[in-house]
């Protein structure tokens, strides 16, 4: 879109807030629009469509009809913006309340709303709410982004539109499409749930967004009405957690470490174990026959809740690991090997990335997103006056060149057929930005739905940790943003968050006390990539999370360089009785990535399905390429790359490798090991 038409929405927007009484669309026309040559009705579809767009801004136009004769008369209609109604009310925070809203911002950083979050703030402090807040050691949390389909779903519930998806029922293990009516998205056990109405069945459904099996098609000339009052983590709450069962498994002698920790080990059957009264097996042990495990493998009892968790896990282990029972699960690893195989075997896409190929989900700049900066960037500035050109930009995440372009729209903007004065006044000539004439637009408008939406969920979220849910911060900001927030935080109860607590708080307040004390930790470790348990000595940097998984960043002394420990995998830890080394620095500034680049990293090109396009986000690529079809190439480092083919496997059929060719050949034998095992081990189809 061009900036022409930035300019006219902007143009647009400053008429009908300067007006008090409203202007006619023949007023409009001639001085806004300055349109001599569409037909009265293609000015009307245009004028309709920027209301429209106007609308999402968050600001209403309003219709002023004439009292008396000839009222009804389209011709006699004015229209205005009410000056209070559009903006954001002031809302004044304590440090402790800024630092909680910013832990809550920061839960989004590469989730869908992570934008909205940061438009968010940034509109807080554009309004001169926001003060200076130090973020407490260890309590950093993020929300693990959920991939493509969550995204879509989100943008679909805040839209009120239909979706359609292909899902595979956990009752019956058979992959059906569905319509459905999204009414809220929230966690629940560990995972994502999609609740609303299925047109199909005719019916309120909760569908698990891991057991889409297609990627989210938004219907959006549809539309339907969400029930009354809607609450999804109150639904949620309604969910009975899945009965453990057991599963029965041939996994490689000494390989699976931590598998096997949770694991039992099951005894070779015997003759006598088919002889009746020769044992009775304890309540809940699974049932393994009476053929004993092949040659080189335990056979071992694995408990588990839901099998296409499990099956993700176990896919991941490729030939090391065969399913036994139950059938349900051998159906949902075979499934994702097939599904990987499949796509690994498909015809190679032409591997070229474009000039300076943006990382991630790059989207189309467009005038709505540019005018939605500008109105962020008013008040900014009206609050912010004699910043740095360089600083500003950063603040606004974009180039200085954007930037300035930006400001030169503005500077021409202003009131229809105006003096000077009428325009906005905004300079930069020394690389200082002030600006002395706002034209009313001095007060950021008011919350979007999924501005709304990403502070108020983030801050429900953070309730799960007791260090901020016990103090009166949390209750205080959360009631403030509400007030500000108005009829689009209510909204916000369609979307609900994961618990961030983490499994482990003994090993998590260890970790902060070093942090705190400036202590050295030894830990015992255990990397499941490598599959082994390692001793090791780090200074301790800094603590995040992921949902409720918890990482330490320290220097480790093994490794010499700066490495990322999950507190689950941390057998051991306690301090060394050596101080932590004041040269060791955290990876730039938080949220931190999951690994650190190294010179000697491998340069990996995958491709990724539709279904799979978060996993660039997720694993930060270096360059993206978009691929006919919704597909993604995506050139990512890897310090490790023995264990590609298990990352391969694991997400079924969303990511395949495709240079280096060594790398490609081994997952594709991996995947080719692991079924050949079950196509040995199978006399029965599944489903």
């Amino acid at each position: 879109m061009s900036a022409s038409r930035t300019e006219r929405l902007l143009n647009l927007l400053i008429a009908l807030l300067n007006t008090k009484y409203g202007l006619r669309r023949s007023e409009l026309r001639d001085k806004v629009y300055h349109d001599t040559t569409s037909s009265d009705v293609a000015f009307g579809r245009m004028f309709e469509r920027d209301k429209g767009e106007l609308r999402q801004f968050g600001f209403d136009v309003e219709a002023v009809m004439d009292t008396g004769w000839g009222s009804d008369d389209p011709a006699t209609t004015r229209y205005r913006i009410g000056k209070e109604s559009n903006r954001l009310p002031d809302v004044s925070l304590t440090p402790e309340e800024c630092t909680v809203l910013i832990l809550a911002a920061q839960l989004w950083e590469h989730a869908a709303l992570g934008s909205a979050a940061v438009d968010a703030v940034r509109k807080l402090q554009a309004a001169g709410g926001l003060v200076d807040a130090e973020l407490p050691t260890g309590v950093q949390p993020r929300i693990r982004p959920a991939g493509q389909a969550f995204e879509d779903l989100v943008a679909a519930i805040h839209a009120q539109h239909p979706v359609r998806f292909s899902y595979l029922a956990g009752s019956t293990g058979q992959e059906q499409e569905r319509l459905v009516e999204p009414w809220g998205l929230g966690s629940r056990f560990g995972q994502w749930y999609l609740v609303g109405h299925d047109r199909g069945r005719g019916d309120k459904r909760f569908f698990r967004l891991s057991r889409l099996t297609s990627a989210v098609t938004v219907l959006e000339k549809e539309g339907f009405t969400p029930p009354a009052g809607f609450n999804v983590r109150a639904e949620l709450a309604g969910l009975a957690e899945l009965p453990v069962q057991h599963a029965v498994v041939d996994v490689e002698h000494g390989r699976l470490l931590g598998l096997r920790k949770r694991a039992q080990v099951l005894p070779a059957p015997t003759s006598a174990a088919a002889t009746p009264g020769a044992g009775t097996p304890e309540p809940g042990a699974p049932e393994q026959g009476t053929q004993g495990p092949a040659a080189g493998t335990d056979r071992l009892a694995v408990p588990f809740r839901d099998a296409e968790t499990l099956g993700e896990e176990l896919a991941s282990y490729g030939p090391r690991v065969t399913v036994i029972s139950p059938p349900e699960l051998a159906g949902a690893v075979r499934r994702r090997l097939t599904a990987a195989a499949e796509f690994a075997d498909r015809p190679l896409p032409d591997v070229a990335f474009p000039e300076a190929a943006r990382a991630g989900r790059a989207r189309k700049r467009t005038s709505e997103d540019q005018l939605k900066r500008m109105l962020q960037l008013v008040p900014f500035l009206v609050h912010n006056q004699g910043l740095h050109i360089s600083e500003v930009a950063a603040r606004f995440g974009i180039t200085r060149k954007a930037l300035e372009d930006d400001l030169r729209i503005l500077i021409c903007s202003g009131l229809p057929e105006g003096y000077p004065d009428d325009l906005l006044d905004i300079q930069w000539d020394d690389d200082h930005v002030f600006i002395t004439q706002a034209l009313d637009m001095t007060r950021p408008v008011r919350f979007t739905v999924d501005e709304a939406c990403a502070l108020l969920t983030g801050l429900e979220t953070l309730n799960s940790l007791p260090e901020l849910a016990e103090g009166g911060a949390l209750e205080s900001v959360t009631l403030k943003l509400m007030a500000a927030a108005g009829e689009e935080g209510v909204k916000a109860a369609a979307l609900s968050g994961p618990e961030v607590a983490p499994g482990d708080s003994a090993t998590l307040d260890t970790a902060r006390a070093a942090l705190e004390s400036g202590a050295q930790l030894h830990l015992r470790y255990f990397s499941p990539q490598r599959d082994a348990v390692s001793e090791r000595d780090v200074d301790p940097l800094r603590l995040y999370s992921l949902d409720n998984t918890w990482y330490l960043e320290a220097y480790c002394h093994s490794a010499q360089g700066l490495r990322n420990f999950r507190l689950d995998r941390i057998e051991a830890l306690e301090p060394n009785g050596r101080p932590a080394a004041a040269a060791a620095k955290p990876t730039g500034s938080f949220p931190v990535k999951l690994f650190t680049p190294n010179d000697d990293d491998t340069v990996v090109v995958v491709e990724l399905a539709p279904r799979g396009t978060g996993l660039a986000d997720d694993y930060y690529a270096e360059r993206t390429a978009a691929l006919p079809g919704g597909g993604m190439l995506a050139e990512i480092r890897f310090g490790s790359t023995d264990w590609l083919p298990m990352f391969v496997a694991q997400h079924g059929g969303m990511v395949r490798i495709l240079q280096p060719e060594a790398l490609a050949a081994a997952s594709r034998d991996w995947l080719a090991a692991a079924l050949t095992q079950y196509e040995a081990s199978s006399d029965r189809p599944i489903d």
